[in-house]
């Protein structure tokens, strides 16, 4: 903060603070429909504020992987869904079950 000013008054010296915070504003266009979105998710917040969380979540969900992202990921290939079929009917041979007694 850089403050600067010197004022005499009657041969006085008073020196006199000027404080000045400078903001870098920009200025975007939006849609009736996407201004009302976003009016309506403000409330007490800046549109700022607003714009910087729904940044962090798209980045969030960017980063975390849903299941729904792997669903007919090999509809194309059909001998790896054929070699998959044979390990899960192979595993499920080996497993036996066994007796449980309860005393």
């Amino acid at each position: 903060m850089d403050c600067e000013g010197l004022l005499i008054i009657w041969n006085k010296k008073f020196y006199i603070c000027v404080c000045a915070y400078t903001y870098m504003v920009k200025v975007i266009s939006l849609s009736d429909e996407a201004y009302r979105r976003l009016k309506s998710l403000k409330h007490e917040k800046s549109f700022s504020d607003v714009v910087i969380e729904l940044v962090k979540e798209g980045e969030t969900k960017k980063k975390r992987k849903s299941v729904m992202d792997f669903v007919g990921i090999w509809a194309d290939d059909k001998n790896e869904i054929d070699k998959i079929k044979r390990i899960m009917e192979n595993d499920r041979k080996k497993f036996k079950l066994k007796k449980l007694q309860i005393n």
